[in-house]
């Protein structure tokens, strides 16, 4: 490849789509234009050569019987009008010279009062034509050029008749042997297809000229759409990620086709950003209160031991009291730390396909959520001896009902402690709660009820996002890290179930647990031999519970 080709493909893919656009329509135009005048002119010039050479066959086929001393009479005299019209056209006005056998001239004249022409005279540059020369052209006309100039010439070479009968002559008169050649001058075809040629540039070159400008001006406004596609995406760019392409075309078009795409590519865009910053943000409000959370009890502990240290605890008892102090806010750092942790395993092993989303490490067997349900009521009488705790079906409709599933016991007991704990700490004392369990369409359910002051439904929606709290103190008795609730909705996930909320303000809030009903064989109806099982269940529904 030459350098001028490399530095013309550079510049070409350097150029603006609208000019390489009109470039390529410009030139497809001068193609086309140039095409279609050299078919024109070639037909216009095959035309009027078959033209001349009809004419010098028949001027051909006239000399070729008559003498060259007959010939030169009638082109001295005047001709009649007649005759003179038919020799134009017809005959073309042709010169017309005799040879002999071997090529030499025997005369040569104009058929039109010319008479005999001489040497100095224009006319047709022909090579010797000796009877094998003219017998090799076969009768075709062929094309010379001329004695003076750059004029053309058709001509034609026929034998001469060897014998004739002449008006008044006696038979046996000889009329001779040789040829006859007949010329006719191509100025005419030559002018008439050099103006054609002329006509034809100076209307092209107009018409490209013409056209290119409004070319210049359909093209810039054909491609005014991309132009408000690249301006929207400079914005976007820019950071406004809210902006659009408008609609520029119909639904159904490439345009309309690209700028749906876009604007949905646009759309995903600034979901990923929204996202993205939400995530930013949770996680400083993670390390925001986890900070907090770790420094608490961490001040703590290191207050409690410079004290020790600098024998501020004489006493046992005070040394006692101290180190108990110490082992519980060694006890909450390491709730806290194992609740992180914990969500960390979850996230890492949670399966990203739509089938088995159980997680590795769960202990999973058959269970019945009576059990837990009945550990739940033991725990709220536990905390909180004041409070009405009751045992029910779904939604308290009846009593408790048997509900199979494939679980692992204690990450469920952690769940249910968790919901159990919340009605708990965010309730009034003495607030009544209930625990439902039972089926409920292809679920076994799990739910812990209470009549508290409920959940707006802004906080319904986010109540189960990590490091969100609907309390935003930092208290230790209703702060936290936020993390309780989606360690519970985490687990409950990992056995193929989801957990949901029922809320609103004034009117307490029910957390229900749903996980896939086990239809395994000696599963159905009452528990089968293999059923976890404990009489806690049962005393429990009898109104006798113990732990």
């Amino acid at each position: 490849m030459t350098p001028p080709v490399r530095r013309g493909r550079a510049l070409w893919t350097r150029a603006s789509l609208r000019s390489r656009v009109l470039l390529l329509a410009v030139a497809l135009l001068a193609a086309g234009f140039t095409t279609f005048a050299l078919v024109t002119g070639n037909a216009l010039r095959g035309y009027m050569e078959d033209r001349i050479d009809s004419q010098l066959r028949a001027a051909a086929q006239v000399f070729s019987v008559l003498p060259p001393g007959v010939a030169q009479t009638g082109a001295e005299r005047q001709p009649p009008k007649g005759l003179a019209d038919f020799s134009t056209d017809v005959l073309g006005n042709p010169v017309i010279t005799y040879v002999t056998k071997d090529g030499t001239v025997e005369s040569s004249i104009d058929s039109l009062g010319g008479g005999n022409r001489t040497s100095q005279a224009q006319g047709p540059a022909l090579a010797r034509l000796d009877t094998a020369a003219v017998a090799a052209h076969r009768g075709r006309p062929f094309t010379v050029g001329s004695t003076r100039g750059d004029e053309r010439w058709r001509v034609i070479a026929v034998p001469r008749a060897t014998r004739v009968l002449l008006p008044g002559a006696t038979a046996g008169t000889s009329a001779g042997s040789g040829s006859v050649v007949v010329a006719t001058s191509m100025a005419e075809v030559d002018s008439t297809v050099g103006r054609m040629w002329q006509n034809y540039r100076n209307t092209g070159l107009a018409l490209l000229a013409v056209l290119g400008v409004a070319g210049w001006f359909a093209v810039r406004s054909g491609l005014r759409p991309l132009s408000r596609v690249e301006q929207t995406a400079a914005e976007i760019a820019g950071g406004d990620l809210s902006r659009r392409v408008p609609e520029l075309a119909g639904p159904r078009t490439e345009l309309g086709r690209l700028a749906a795409a876009l604007n949905a590519m646009f759309g995903q865009l600034e979901a990923a950003f929204a996202a993205r910053a939400e995530s930013e943000a949770r996680m400083s409000r993670f390390v925001a209160d986890a900070g907090h959370e770790l420094r608490t009890p961490l001040a703590g502990i290191k207050g409690l031991t410079d004290l020790h240290r600098m024998g501020a605890l004489p006493d046992r008892e005070d040394i006692e009291a101290t180190m108990a102090r110490i082992a519980r806010e060694s006890e909450r750092l390491t709730r806290l730390v194992e609740d992180m942790l914990q969500l960390a395993r979850l996230d890492e092993h949670a399966l990203r396909t739509s089938g088995d989303r159980t997680v590795p490490g769960l202990d999973l067997a058959p269970a019945d959520l009576r059990t837990l349900a009945a550990d739940a009521l033991h725990d709220v009488r536990a905390l909180d001896p004041a409070r009405t705790v009751t045992l029910t079906g779904p939604a308290g409709d009846g009593a408790p009902a048997f509900a199979p599933a494939l679980a692992d016991e204690s990450r469920l007991r952690q769940v249910v402690t968790n919901l159990v704990g919340n009605a708990v700490t965010h309730t009034p004392s003495g607030t009544p709660v209930r625990i439902g369990v039972g089926i409920v369409g292809g679920h076994a359910v799990l739910e812990v009820a209470d009549r508290g002051p409920g959940l707006t439904p802004d906080q319904s929606t986010r109540i189960f996002e990590r490091f969100y709290r609907a309390d935003t103190s930092r208290t230790r008795t209703t702060g936290g890290a936020g993390l309780g609730l989606a360690i519970a909705q985490s687990l409950v996930t990992a056995h193929g179930g989801h957990i949901e909320v029922d809320s609103a303000p004034g009117r307490g809030a029910t957390f229900r647990i749903l996980l896939p009903r086990l239809t395994e064989q000696g599963v159905h109806g009452e528990p089968g031999p293999h059923m976890c099982t404990t009489g806690a269940a049962s005393e429990s529904v009898a109104g006798t519970p113990r732990r």
